[in-house]
Parts: C-alpha cells; structure tokens; sequence
C-alpha cells in the first residue's frame, strides 16, 4: 500500500502527517514542542518548485510506502492522479493500493500566514514562529487524520485508489 498525504505546499501538515504515521513523532497525544516540530523531516523546508513531486518520507511498521505532494493550488492535480492510478490497476500495471489523503481541512490560519511569510516571502523570522502556533494548533488534529486514513485504508479492502478529502473531518 502507498500512503500520500498531501496540501497546497506539501512542507508542513503533510510533513507533520508523516511523522505521525512513521512513529516519528513519540508521542501522537500530546501538543509537539518547538524543537519537535523544526526535527521532523522536510517540515518546512520544501518550495514551491518541489510542488508536484512525491516526497519520499519512508516505510510504515506495516510494511507500507509514506509519501508527501504538494499540489498548490491545482483543483485537477488529484483527481488526475486518481484517475490514472485507476488506469493502472484496470490494466494490471499497478498492484498496490494507493491512499490519497488531504490534510488540508485541519491548516490553522497561522500556520496558512507562516508559510506565506517563510516559504513565499523568505522571511523565516515571521514565518517560523507562525508555523510553530499553527503546527501546535493542529498537530492533535493531524495525529487524529493519520489515524483515520490508516482506518479507512483498512475498512475499503476492496478498493485500489481511495481518495480521502478530509472535508467532514472536524478540527
């Protein structure tokens, strides 16, 4: 199974999101300090010209692939992916099951401005703090998507390419 999480820029919540998933985070109940969320993996540190690539972030306990997509702001992005994930498998091209998972619904307004600040306008001395109140904002909430995803994946056997939009979930 692949895991894809993904968001506008792929570097915060989807990094976050990540972690969770690969027990890099210890413990998935309490709020992360600032130290915790500058150690995750690729936690703001992609641009907007990695937008569009999957970001390799590692192996689950279960054997599965975890990967991160920042889509911007392409609506067409997913449903492409989807679709021709769906092409691969009528066709016997693709054998393992590909989870699609938007975090997107639990992005916190600071974090929203803090990336703006430090991704877009390279001023890390806003950015980064906005990004720290906004990852302690969510990062339950990320911790509970995760969850979530790795349940529904359980539940929709039957299906090869699910994607998840998170729309109904409420952070």
């Amino acid at each position: 199974m692949i895991y894809v999480y993904h968001d506008f820029g792929g570097t915060h919540t989807t990094s976050l999101a990540a972690a969770y998933h690969l027990n890099i985070v210890s413990n998935p109940e309490k709020v992360l300090d600032k130290k915790e969320i500058l150690n995750i993996p690729y936690f703001n540190k992609l641009s907007k010209h990695d937008a569009g690539k999957f970001i390799f972030h590692g192996i689950d306990q279960d054997g599965h692939s975890v990967y991160t997509l920042g889509k911007r702001s392409s609506k067409l992005v997913l449903p492409s992916l989807s679709h021709f994930s769906e092409i691969l498998t009528e066709r016997n091209q693709l054998n393992e099951r590909i989870i699609f998972s938007n975090t997107s619904p639990v992005v916190p307004f600071a974090m929203t401005v803090g990336g703006f600040f430090s991704r877009g306008l390279k001023l890390d001395a806003i950015g980064v703090p906005l990004l720290i109140i906004g990852a302690k904002q969510c990062c339950l909430h990320i911790s509970q998507l995760v969850e979530q995803t790795k349940e529904i994946a359980k539940k929709t056997a039957e299906q090869q390419v699910i994607t998840i939009d998170n729309h109904k979930f409420q952070a």
